[in-house]
């Protein structure tokens, strides 16, 4: 698999790939790994994949290029609309020199339309999906669900859905395709419960919905020392198995949980409640029962979780956590594959010579390209 140097949803798409076995090869750019690299130490996207850094200005490297396009399975490119092509490097020209090939093609608002060619980023293309304004408290603006929504989960882990879908088309029938994944289509797709709700006006402002925060029993709430948990006992008995481990069954505010008129009142008792005791405590009464309980954690706190750390949901490289492979596989579990499952090079075409020769190019070949600075 070839994947063209981009920004954070590229890479997620190549690491969930790469995670799973793939011989991804990343192609960096020349002028970055000449310059030298500035960028943290481990980036858990880069793990388990080589990197060539090529000159896609240069005749030679975009030739490099494409002949590296003619020997792979699939291509991953996260540029604007028409700069494949004007590179000459466009889905036409690999596909007459592999016909097998799938080429991934990721964009914002997709590769035709009238902000085809227009810059956004996750937050612009999940508002136009219509993501970003249910998400927030009522009252309040939309909040911005950090960059999940668009880039990761529409962007690059659709694209990597649609690259494993065309891989297996083209096993059957020898031809491969152009994969479209448009971030603002995954976010779309991503938000299919809720576009039924609005169409069949079960959805209510902003804040005031059952998944949303508007319900006292699914919401976050601050404990004495200023941390938070979150409550989701959305079904009768779990509510119930909750109001019992509190001393609250017999407290008639809530006896109807699917009232609404009722959930401010419940929310500011609950709220009143969970004031009363740090984070840990109510983990000591709550965490693993029925009730539907989890705590808050940061990302740093998050590795050090006991559930985390029997099921290996983290793994330690180096003293530096970073999240384990997912989905799991029973016969084929990740970190099997010969090339084991690293960090990457942390530098930019930190290892061009052997990755283009593990890709079919000769020594000779390698050595002209280099002198001719179309790789670096």
């Amino acid at each position: 698999m070839l994947e063209f140097v981009g920004l954070g949803p590229g890479p997620f798409c190549g690491m969930l790939l790469a995670d799973l076995g793939a011989d991804v090869l990343r192609l960096d750019r020349a002028d970055a790994a000449r310059k030298g690299f500035d960028g943290p130490s481990r980036n858990p996207m880069n793990r388990g994949k080589r990197s060539a850094a090529v000159d896609l200005k240069s005749p030679d490297g975009v030739a490099a290029a494409l002949r590296l396009a003619g020997e792979a399975d699939a291509l991953i490119e996260p540029f604007r609309p028409g700069v494949m092509e004007r590179l000459g490097l466009g889905p036409d020209v690999c596909l007459e020199r592999n016909p097998k090939l799938v080429y991934g093609r990721l964009t914002g608002w997709g590769q035709e339309g009238p902000l085809a060619k227009a810059a956004g980023h996750d937050i612009d293309y999940i508002a136009l999906a219509g993501m970003l304004e249910p998400i927030g408290r009522a009252g309040q603006p939309p909040s911005i669900p950090l960059n999940l929504i668009g880039d990761f989960g529409g962007g690059g882990l659709l694209l990597a859905y649609g690259l494993v879908s065309a891989l297996l088309s083209a096993t059957r029938t020898g031809r491969g395709q152009v994969v479209d994944a448009a971030m603002i289509d995954g976010a779309a797709v991503l938000g299919a419960t809720w576009f039924t709700m609005a169409a069949n006006g079960g959805l209510g402002p902003r804040g005031t919905n059952l998944l949303d925060g508007g319900a006292p029993f699914y919401d976050v709430y601050e404990t004495a020392d200023a941390k938070f948990v979150a409550v989701g006992s959305i079904e009768p008995h779990f509510w119930a198995e909750l109001l019992a481990r509190l001393g609250l069954s017999e407290d008639p505010a809530f006896e109807k949980q699917y009232d609404r008129t009722a959930w401010p009142a419940m929310k500011a008792r609950l709220a009143e409640v969970f004031a009363t005791r740090d984070r840990d405590a109510w983990c000591e009464l709550l965490e693993g029962t029925d009730s539907c309980f989890a705590p808050v954690l940061s990302p740093a706190e998050a590795p050090a979780h006991p559930h985390h750390q029997a099921r290996g949901t983290f793994r330690d490289i180096d003293g530096l956590p970073e999240p384990a492979p997912a989905p799991r596989f029973g016969g084929t579990p990740a970190g099997v594959p010969a090339r084991p499952l690293n960090p990457g090079p942390a530098e930019d075409g930190g290892d061009t010579d052997a990755a283009l020769a593990a890709w079919g190019l000769a020594a000779g070949e390698i050595a002209a390209l280099r002198e001719s600075g179309a790789v670096v």
